[in-house]
Order: structure tokens, then sequence, then C-alpha cells
């Protein structure tokens, strides 16, 4: 039977003094083990303020990976475990052409065929994507334990 990887996502922000170069980092708790992502709040802010609001509201607290791709991606972020709910709104596509699907750990947000359909779901890579650049919002990038989120996949 299929292991149900449930995720806990703390976000943290972590400045320099006098706030200068703040960094916001997202962490999550998951039974496989906990890895840390940087958020890219100062190049795509819709984008990354939405999910540090979501995770500051605990909304991803105890869901789970709903999707799993071996060898492409993990999903998480849908209330239902389905792949069909969101947190009831949507936001804007946000592209940044130095944030690309180039290599595994890539944290990007999901959606629907349709443009600014992203709500609440995202995804991380488990190698590089170049086909999604530009179709996806990339916000953030793991820098911490890649190895947790690869034996996810």
């Amino acid at each position: 039977m299929k292991d149900i990887i449930r995720s806990f996502v703390i976000i943290c922000l972590l400045a320099s003094p006098l706030l200068l170069d703040a960094r916001i980092f997202a962490r999550w708790h998951t039974s496989m083990g906990s890895f840390t992502a940087e958020l890219y709040d100062e190049l795509v802010p819709i984008t990354a303020l939405n999910f540090r609001d979501l995770a500051n509201d605990d909304f991803y607290n105890n869901l789970i990976f709903h999707r799993v791709i071996e060898g492409f991606m993990i999903q998480d972020g849908c209330p239902q475990g389905t792949g069909y709910g969101g947190p009831g709104y949507t936001i804007q596509d946000e592209f940044h052409p130095d944030l690309l699907h180039d290599s595994a750990g890539v944290l990007a947000m999901a959606r629907t065929n349709a443009p600014n359909s992203a709500g609440s779901q995202y995804y991380i890579t488990l190698a590089p994507q170049p086909h999604l650049d530009g179709g996806y919002a990339v916000f953030g990038r793991i820098i911490e334990n890649l190895d947790v989120v690869m034996a996810i996949g």
C-alpha cells in the first residue's frame, strides 16, 4: 500500500542586522524527514508571499503529497488530498527570467491549464524540467536536505 507522507510547513523570516537582506525560508516536517527551502519573495512577491501567508495560517499543516511522479516532481497543497482543492481563490501567474526549472529542488506553483489559476498547490522538482519554464511560477528552491525530497519522490 502506498505510504501517505503528511507535511507541515513552517515559515521563518531570517533577517540580518537592521533587517537588511531579509530572507524567507519554509521548512517542511514530514514522516520521512525535514527539508528547507528559500523563497524568492524579492523576485516573485505575489507567489512567494501567498505561499508564506498560507503556511503561516496553517493551511498546509497535515496535508499529503497527493501527486508523486518518480523522476519528475512531488506535489502538495490540496486540502482534499485529491489535486482538485485549493484555498478558494487564485493568484496571478508571476514569472522571472532568472527562475528556471533547472535542477532538482525547484519549488513552483501548480495550476490548471488556465492562466492565473494557481492558489495553494505547489510542487518540488526531482530533476531539471525546462519544459515547465514560463508556464509555472518558480518561487523558491530547496536549500537543505534535498535527499528527503528525493526519497519522497
